[in-house]
This record gives structure tokens, sequence and C-alpha cells, in this order.
């Protein structure tokens, strides 16, 4: 090997190894100030007032209007499921367990995971959207001025209404979905209507129904915290905005993920 050969590979690895260390550096600095934007919302939560009319006008914004969407996601989703179970249960002639299949599946994962994530590209790029722009206009910076704490103020009442919205939505999203599995599989694979509803809630225990739930009030706290942590840190104008809006969006996907993953181990062993 030439001198010239072996100093470039060592500038290569250099310059990987300087990426490498920034993009480690920066994924701690954000996942710092999440969790710290986290922890004041949760402490003012309990020491401050809550503005009960914003509350109320969050969840009309990300839960009302979220629900045509999460309706068609929902009753896709149940119908697919119920033709693809269908398709391998017939394998062994077991059809008659699709509705279980359906309505654990829907209640204890899909559920609060599909419907977090539309409410995590609908809303949370919205909120990324609406701080960002509230912040490089420093709508932000006049809050502070006027002595008004922006935590209690912008981001407790989208944080309460994402908790209790998705909470509900994932109620109707098991719901819808097992309407749509209902439909294929009572019109189009010819089971009882009465032996689908029978066995969808045998095969349920409370359980799988808390087990889902659980998750869809932890993933309205990440989707939530993380479009206002990302909004905050939006600068450089319009640019800076569609960034924030964009990183808000991935990084609650990957969280709800990773939570996912995470509360479903946790809740398999204990």
């Amino acid at each position: 090997m030439s001198r010239w050969s072996y100093l470039k590979k060592l500038v290569s690895v250099r310059l990987w190894l300087e990426n490498f260390g920034a993009g480690c550096l920066n994924f701690f600095y954000h996942a710092g100030g999440i969790a710290i934007l986290f922890r004041d919302t949760c402490v003012l939560i309990f020491r401050r007032s809550i503005r009960w009319p914003m509350v109320w006008d969050q969840m009309l914004k990300i839960g009302v209007t979220s629900l045509p969407l999460v309706f068609l996601t929902a009753l896709f989703t149940g119908m697919v499921l119920a033709l693809q179970s269908a398709y391998q249960l017939r394998l062994f002639a077991a059809e008659q367990f699709t509705s279980d299949l359906i309505s654990v599946s829907l209640c204890r994962e899909l559920g609060p995971v599909l419907t977090a994530m539309v409410v995590a590209g609908r809303v949370g790029a919205s909120i990324a959207a609406e701080l960002g722009t509230m912040k490089v206009t420093e709508q932000i910076d006049a809050l502070k001025a006027l002595a008004t704490n922006p935590i209690q103020y912008l981001v407790i009442p989208r944080f309460i209404a994402g908790v209790c919205m998705l909470f509900m939505l994932t109620i109707y999203a098991d719901c819808i979905g097992m309407l749509g599995g209902y439909l294929i599989a009572v019109f189009k694979l010819g089971m009882s209507s009465h032996m689908y509803i029978k066995r969808g809630f045998d095969a349920l225990v409370v359980k799988d129904i808390i087990t889902g739930l659980i998750k869809a009030f932890f993933f309205g706290g990440i989707i939530t915290v993380v479009g206002c942590y990302f909004g905050f840190k939006a600068r450089d104008g319009a640019e800076g905005v569609g960034r924030a809006t964009t990183l808000a969006v991935v990084v609650s996907l990957i969280l709800v993920i990773a939570s996912d993953a995470l509360f479903t181990a946790i809740f398999y062993f204990f």
C-alpha cells in the first residue's frame, strides 16, 4: 500500500468516527431534552392550574378530527387481518378461530400501535409545525416576557388532550377493527354472526384489554411531548419548521414502536 492510499484510508476512518460521534452526541442531546420536557410537564401538571378551555380545544383537534382517519385505518386493518388469518387457518381446518385472532391482535397490539402511528403522522406533525412557527416568529419569547411559562401554556393542554384522546381513539379503533373483521368473516367467509361475536369476546381477557389501553396512554404522551420538543427547537425560518416537523414524526414513530416492544416484553413476563 502506498503512503498516499494509507493517508486517504486514515482520513476516511477519521471522518467516519467524527460523524458517528456527532450522531451519538446529537442522539443523547435530544433524548435528554425530551426527557427533561416530559419531567417538567408532569411536575407542572400537579403544581399549576390547568387551562381546561385550551384542553377541550386540543381534544377537539387531536381526537375528534382524527376519527375519520382512524375509522378507515382500523376498518381496513380488520378486513385484511380476517382475510389473511382465515387463509392460513384454512390449511388446518381452523377457520373458526379467525374471530379469536382478530380480537386479541387488535386489542393487544394493532389497535394502539396503528392508532398511535396515525395520530403521530397527523397530530404530531401539526403540533411541531404550530409551535415551530411560534418559535421562529418569537411568539414563545413574547410569552416568556409576559411571565407566562410556555410549558404550562402550550405543552400541558396538548399533553393532557393527547393522552386522553389516544386512549379513547384506541377503544374506537378496536371496535371498528372487529367490525371490519366481522364483515369479512360473515359475508365473505360464511361464518355465523353469532359464532363470530361469541368467540371474539370469549377469547378476550381483562389483561388483553388493559395491555392495549396502557400502551395507548403512554403513546399519547410520547407523541405530544416529542412534537412540542421539536417545535420548541425549531429555528432558521420556514426550513427549520419543516425540519422540526419531519423529526417530530420520525422520532415519534420510532419511540412508539420501541415502547411497544418494551411494554409487550414487560406484560409477557409479568
